[in-house]
């Protein structure tokens, strides 16, 4: 059983929040972690990179002088991968890198990562964060009260919350996403995790939907 602290937006402690880890996830693999984490990596790699073959650069096919008696050696098309402006032997072609786990480990170690965030004692719980407008600076504000300033920061909601998103996103290191779409990598890779109580009820009683695809958007 961990107790969390409760904050205001005004970074004042308002009460306390009791939550059974071990309900969110019995245990914490940390191969499970990797190979999700892994996978999500790899499936935002774009693999486009590419290089012309000799088959696919200009110039003419042509045999470039007779093959004896000229003193020159030996020498086919203008294409050939040994010379200047000529195609590349053995080159890099697009390639698709993503790749699917099975959506029970992927929802099981979204469970996993949260765990983790709590056990670590790197989960800030806030009351409520509402915003009557999109307001990068009350945004940065709420950060700041809450110990968060500069310091990579996943911002989880209950719900899709259109002004909390638009008064995050230009802050450099914070993301902003619901519990539904929360994700091993999305939960793992900013260094703290500010939740609002709505949204640890959610995790808490299993009511949200770990997300399963196999990116992370």
């Amino acid at each position: 059983m961990a107790t969390l602290p409760v904050y205001d937006a005004a970074g004042s402690e308002v009460g306390s929040y009791d939550i059974d880890t071990e309900q969110i996830a019995d245990r914490i693999s940390k191969q499970l972690l990797h190979d999700v984490v892994v996978m999500y990596q790899a499936n935002q790699r774009q693999g486009s990179r590419a290089a012309k073959t000799r088959g696919m650069v200009a110039g003419s096919k042509k045999k470039l002088y007779r093959q004896k008696g000229t003193g020159n050696a030996r020498a086919g098309g203008k294409r050939t991968n040994v010379r200047r402006g000529g195609g590349v032997a053995r080159t890099i072609a697009p390639r698709d890198y993503s790749y699917r786990l099975p959506k029970k480990a992927i929802k099981l170690a979204t469970r996993m990562a949260i765990r983790s965030k709590i056990d670590d004692g790197e989960v800030v719980v806030v009351d409520d964060l509402k915003f009557e407008e999109p307001k990068t600076s009350q945004m940065a504000g709420t950060l700041k009260a809450l110990g968060l300033g500069g310091v990579s920061t996943l911002v989880a909601t209950s719900d899709q919350d259109s002004m909390v998103y638009k008064s995050g996103r230009n802050i450099t290191g914070v993301s902003v996403a619901q519990v539904r779409d929360l994700n091993a990598l999305s939960v793992l890779r900013p260094k703290r995790m500010l939740i609002t109580k709505a949204a640890l009820d959610k995790i808490k009683d299993g009511t949200f939907a770990a997300n399963a695809e196999g990116s992370d958007e």
